[in-house]
């Protein structure tokens, strides 16, 4: 099932090292305090719709751990949307980051449950009304009404219903489909 590499003899599967998953969760069973993490970003606008998100680091497993480069992500609108098209726009960013979450969650917690997994794809589609964007209506709310995802998982039949469970343990698609405080402080430069 899972299959042996002759470095350190670590058992990988789906392309996940389980043995370092497995020691990362013995570890923050064994010392819980393991488990705090905080992830940042920092912005800056760079014209109209167009803005620059830099990624350099967070703290997780008990101390400041800095990525091996910057990651950048640009944000901007379409041409429809009064944009540049720069980048993808800020609610694709988020499908981006519920697609990458949700798959990434699904196929870790499968490699540690044994579960062998071959191909996986997935689709995102949301709807959004503009009307709450704009400000045209306060009946209408800015954000999604609703998110749709479809994964297309190559695998062994009766894996299908605790794959959809597993995915369901993603953060973001907690974040997404629960909500979380957001608190917003705007301050003179």
């Amino acid at each position: 099932m899972a299959e042996q590499t002759a470095e350190k003899s670590k058992t990988i599967l789906n392309g996940v090292d389980v043995d370092a998953v497995l020691g990362l969760i013995d570890a923050v069973k064994e010392k819980p305090d393991l488990a705090e993490s905080k992830f940042r970003a920092n912005n800056e606008w760079i014209d109209g719709g167009h803005n620059r998100t830099t990624i350099t680091g967070f703290y997780g497993a008990g101390q400041e751990i800095a990525h091996t480069e910057p990651f950048v992500l640009d944000a901007d609108e379409p041409p429809v949307l009064a944009g540049h098209d720069k980048g993808a726009n800020p609610v694709e960013h988020l499908l981006n980051a519920l697609a990458s979450c949700m798959t990434t969650t699904m196929v870790y917690h499968a490699a540690v449950r044994g579960i062998k997994l071959e191909e996986v794809e997935s689709e995102y589609e949301g709807d959004i009304d503009l009307k709450g964007f704009l400000a045209i209506s306060d009946k209408v709310r800015p954000g999604y009404e609703e998110i749709r995802v479809k994964f297309k998982v190559k695998t062994d039949a009766e894996n299908v219903e605790r794959l959809k469970a597993l995915s369901r343990l993603s953060p973001v698609y907690d974040v997404v489909s629960k909500g979380t405080r957001v608190k917003v402080q705007i301050e003179k430069k």
